[in-house]
């Protein structure tokens, strides 16, 4: 088991960095590539078979934020799912760092690269103190000593839990949860974090602080994100939204193209954020101002 020890690792090393609109952070090479993908679950008894996700394909590249959007039983779980190896298409195929999900025997290599973060952190929570649950994943990855106390240090100073390694997660609050959450899978050192509604369980000062834990990994780490989301301003952080519907991908393209685009939105019964929204009503009440807006700071200015 891990054993305990004073942290050595200085946070110092990490620049803290705000929260801005999706920008140039990613690479060419592709991450994530999805072809023909096609995936429904098994009928109860006589049911007919229903396809949750239909013909998708998609590529992400390396370092890329992309978010997904969709109202419930859409089947944007369902692709993170199939992206993790949790489960495999039914047709169609899913290559992560060029290799395929249906290969069983690269499974864990699969899972080392892509790691995921669930919306109930209590889930993904097993030891009764901190530390010895962010070294769970690496410890079952035969990760030997010292790397794997550095890679908990590591872990911990990312999502800024270390002073909290030797607490019990059951004391902790929900976001304080969700952070070591994050931090277990860091510490298996994966390029690409599936994140599913991670911040749905939150106060908004518990989502706000998951929501810079993301994108500070995104910036500082280049790790490639791929976040599930209910919430609109979580959204426009993304260097691109994906928006699927009824199983397939109905829109994409960078947020100020999906938010500006209010009506079609509304059609798919998905919101906009708040402040691009006051911003359609006003111009449809004729003041001129622009339509991709997307935060306070744009309005005020166009205003």
């Amino acid at each position: 088991m891990y054993t305990p020890e004073l942290c050595s690792f200085s946070f110092s090393e990490f620049i803290s960095c705000g929260i801005v609109v999706g920008n140039e952070r990613c690479v060419m090479d592709p991450m994530i590539e999805i072809k023909d993908l096609t995936f429904g679950y098994e009928p109860y008894e006589d049911e007919e078979k229903v396809e949750v996700l239909k013909n998708i394909n998609l590529n992400i590249k390396k370092g890329e934020f992309v978010v997904i959007l969709g109202h419930n039983g859409s089947g944007k779980s369902t692709l993170a799912k199939l992206i993790n190896a949790q489960y495999l298409p039914d047709r169609g195929s899913i290559f992560v760092e060029g290799i395929p999900t249906t290969d069983e025997s690269q499974l864990w290599d699969i899972k080392r690269k892509c790691g995921m973060v669930f919306q109930n952190p209590d889930n993904q929570l097993v030891a009764t103190i901190v530390e010895e649950d962010v070294a769970f994943g690496p410890e079952n990855l035969a990760i030997p000593m010292p790397e794997l106390k550095e890679r908990v240090d590591r872990a911990l100073a990312l999502v800024e839990m270390e002073d909290y390694r030797g607490h019990s997660p059951a004391l902790l609050s929900g976001g304080q949860k969700q952070r070591i959450a994050i931090a277990g899978i860091l510490a298996m050192n994966p390029d690409c974090i599936l994140l599913d509604e991670p911040t749905a369980m939150l106060d908004p000062v518990g989502r706000q602080d998951i929501m810079r834990t993301i994108d500070r990994l995104n910036r500082e780490q280049k790790k490639t994100i791929v976040h599930i989301t209910h919430y609109m301003e979580e959204a426009v952080m993304a260097d691109r939204i994906l928006v699927i519907n009824e199983g397939v991908i109905a829109m994409e393209g960078s947020p100020r193209e999906i938010f500006s685009q209010v009506g079609k939105m509304k059609e798919l019964g998905l919101d906009v954020p708040q402040v691009t929204e006051l911003a359609y009503l006003l111009r449809q009440d004729g003041f001129d101002v622009p339509t991709d807006v997307l935060t306070v700071e744009e309005l005020c200015d166009a205003l």
